[in-house]
């Protein structure tokens, strides 16, 4: 078998999208949302995609750059997929080495890669130097069965009112500057700042997964206080991209009002399945998911690798 490995090109999209289904079922990736992701990168954060392709045919994908909105310099990350048919022949040690080489040359001091929790995964990141640190949970609902809360159950509390992304179109800045606060306060192993708001607008607003339409808004009083962020892939798949409440407004259960509201509209749009990723240390979230009644599909581990310097 002759293994390449070679910068991403437009072509490749199909093959890369079906790489990262393979090793992640529950993502919403297609073919558009790879090279939307190529073609839109901030400058700043060095994005390269690198393909493995064994005689002919790409068989895995790297994904690297480096986290340029944390207030930590010279963190990194890089993120492989091999589908399922070509694992352990070579493409995943091809493609993280070359991703190594090319953060390394940037002046990275650490690496940050998602596995998933399976002896396989874990032994290969420990042999090249990667140590365990936070996990993430993807959890599951079947939209076809789930047995959600009533939309009109007591009503709207006093001066709520709930709106979609779509409301928002003109002028999506009260959207931003939730979603900078929400951020911010996100548990994690890397410290984040909120991107300034053309960058925002760029990859997040514009980014071609996201569905306005099915991603609710909580208004009190005029002001955006909570939301619930929608990712479609038009297969039927829904993934949550965010569930956030306002500082100001927390302890009010705005977060599952608005979450609840988001997943009646995507039953409602046609999704049959609702998945949603969690910090492992996140208990609020994961106590709103298991109250609307998802349950595990995967646990995922962050690793982390110091380069020398």
């Amino acid at each position: 078998m002759t293994m390449t490995v070679r910068d991403f090109r437009a072509t490749d999209a199909e093959a890369v999208a079906a790489a990262r289904r393979s090793a992640f079922p529950y993502l919403v990736t297609t073919p558009r949302t790879v090279v939307w992701q190529s073609d839109n990168a901030p400058v700043e954060q060095h994005y390269r995609l690198l393909v493995a392709e064994a005689d002919g045919q790409v068989v895995g994908s790297s994904e690297m750059g480096v986290f340029h909105d944390s207030e930590e310099p010279g963190l990194a990350f890089a993120n492989t997929t091999v589908i399922a048919g070509a694992r352990g022949r070579g493409a995943g040690s091809a493609l993280v080495t070359a991703a190594e080489e090319y953060l390394s040359g940037l002046g990275t001091a650490k690496i940050f890669v998602w596995t998933l929790d399976e002896p396989s995964s874990a032994t290969f990141a420990e042999r090249r130097g990667y140590r365990r640190s936070r996990s993430s949970r993807v959890q599951r609902l079947d939209l076809t069965a789930a047995a959600l809360p009533p939309l009109s159950a007591g009503g709207l509390p006093d001066g709520v009112e709930l709106r979609t992304a779509a409301d928002f179109a003109d002028d999506p800045r009260p959207l931003y500057e939730a979603d900078a606060e929400c951020t911010v306060d996100e548990p994690g192993d890397v410290d984040m700042t909120a991107p300034p708001y053309a960058e925002w607008l760029a990859r997040y607003w514009e980014h071609p997964a996201l569905d306005r339409e099915l991603t609710s808004v909580a208004v009190v009083d005029g002001a955006v206080a909570a939301f619930s962020v929608a990712h479609t892939d038009g297969r039927g798949r829904y993934w949550s991209g965010m569930t956030g409440t306002r500082r100001a407004f927390r302890g009010r259960g705005l977060a599952k009002l608005v979450k609840n509201d988001s997943l009646h509209r995507a039953r409602s749009a046609g999704c049959r399945e609702a998945f949603t990723g969690n910090d492992g240390d996140n208990g609020p979230m994961l106590a709103v998911n298991k109250w609307f009644g998802y349950e595990l599909a995967a646990t995922e581990w962050r690793y982390v690798r110091e380069l020398s310097t």
